[in-house]
């Protein structure tokens, strides 16, 4: 045995806590209630994700329903697509200020978005092409980090600075997520590098489009990029990503720290990669069910997989069920609506069809599977946006930082709200040690 499995075999053995130690202790595993429904750590204006209301003190099943500052989701999105016009920018405006912009408002900030999407001179050489990798992800945290050399204000605390340096990221992380792909592309798959630079007179989703496929692409291709650009700027300060930049961000750390430990969170497959699941989960439906019209085959073989006898052998149907979502997500409900108007365009609605009818069996299923004690469950967001992304011809090593590109206007929100708050301290938990306490031993006796 090797010392690096020496050491990792006891660092697996004394990582071991009895489950039943947490319940003694009272211990909140993954900050979980015993009902699943998150541990209460903190206050908040940003954000608001409504899923079920408490009626003495049992969870009871609603709708969901998503709030940004106190505006619920459905009717922003309803308001500037009514309009005619994308509503990411409105939206990231709306998270940074705490209020709707003017028209003027808005204009003015569309313009400094737009100065600040350059990158610094050299930077994409010298941080993305030379340094290149093979996860965007990293490549987008190393650049972050690499932008705080760049900023000769990078530990500027002032809610002024922060704002700036939150405009600039908003700004920048679609050019370096593209860049990084193509600089990955080229050298893992060699395939040609393609670079293009940004277009002032482009909105935030056209632009990540045209940097990606150059003029080649739909206006409801650049309508479903923004509406999902839009539906995943905030989750509340619960979820991980969130919540470390939070954490981080309390210690009054810089902003390049906290937004690139963020980006650590969101990279992890229990976060960020899911849509990726489902489309691994669907693309094994489609071939192991014959007649995809046919919803008692589809349901047949969704309990195969809840029986861990399909798929991936795990027992979860991917992308149905949320920690706080029961009958409904808002975010799924507003993609789905116009996900079949694109499928319809690329040709693809019979498979749409097949992922509708995933989303209305699968519940049935699983409530048969658990029996009448079940959890609520409905698809998430997740579901749908690995599909959309397809039809867009995205490829799949940027389903997460588009994550990103969107999650840094909420992310930048939180980062305001913990270092300027009035309120503000430190994050530090607490963990309780149950391990006995043992003398220390002369080598010789070891």
């Amino acid at each position: 045995m090797s010392l690096y499995d020496k050491l990792a075999e006891g660092a697996v053995k004394s990582s071991n806590i009895d489950k039943e130690l947490f319940d003694k202790f009272n211990v909140k595993r993954g900050l979980r209630n015993a009902d699943f429904s998150g541990v209460l750590v903190g206050l908040t204006t940003i954000g608001d994700v409504v899923g079920y209301d408490r009626v003495d003190n049992k969870i009871t099943p609603r709708e969901g329903r998503l709030y940004y500052r106190g505006v619920e989701l459905k009717d922003l999105v309803k308001g500037f697509q009514s309009a005619g016009r994308h509503g990411f920018e409105e939206t990231a405006y709306l998270l940074l200020s705490g209020h709707l912009p003017t028209a003027d408002d808005l204009k003015s900030f569309d313009d400094l978005l737009v100065a600040e999407r350059d990158l610094p001179p050299f930077f994409s050489k010298n941080m993305i092409l030379s340094l290149r990798g093979r996860d965007i992800m990293n490549m987008l945290a190393r650049s972050v980090l690499g932008l705080y050399t760049a900023d000769e204000e990078a530990e500027d605390l002032s809610p002024t600075n922060l704002i700036k340096q939150s405009i600039s990221l908003i700004a920048k992380f679609p050019v370096i997520v593209a860049y990084s792909y193509f600089g990955m592309r080229h050298s893992y798959q060699r395939k040609s590098l393609v670079i293009r630079h940004p277009q002032p007179e482009l909105s935030a989703a056209e632009n990540f489009l045209y940097m990606l496929k150059g003029e080649n692409y739909t206006k409801l291709e650049a309508d479903l990029l923004d509406l999902s650009l839009v539906i995943h700027a905030e989750h509340g300060g619960g979820n991980n990503s969130s919540f470390t930049t939070r954490v981080v961000s309390s210690a009054q750390t810089d902003t390049y720290s906290a937004i690139a430990a963020a980006l650590g969170s969101l990279k992890g497959g229990l976060h960020g990669g899911a849509n990726l699941k489902v489309m691994d989960m669907m693309e094994n439906i489609k071939a192991n069910v014959s007649n995809w019209a046919d919803e008692q085959e589809v349901a047949e073989y969704l309990l195969k997989i809840l029986n861990k006898k399909a798929f991936d052998n795990t027992g979860k149907i991917y992308g149905i069920g949320h920690a706080i979502y029961t009958y409904s997500d808002p975010r799924a409900v507003l993609l789905k609506e116009k996900a079949e108007a694109l499928a319809k365009e690329k040709g693809r609605l019979d498979e749409f069809n097949l992922y509708a009818s995933v989303e209305k069996l699968a519940p049935e299923v699983f409530y048969q599977f658990k029996g009448e004690n079940a959890k609520v469950i409905c698809a998430n967001v997740d579901f749908y946006s690995g599909f959309v992304y397809d039809c867009l011809n995205i490829p799949k090593e940027i389903y997460t930082p588009i994550f990103a590109v969107s999650r840094i206007a909420g992310w930048c929100a939180h980062r305001l709200e913990e270092v300027c708050g009035s309120s503000k301290r430190i994050i530090r938990p607490a963990y309780k040690n149950v391990l006995e306490y043992i003398p220390y031993l002369e080598m010789d006796h070891r």
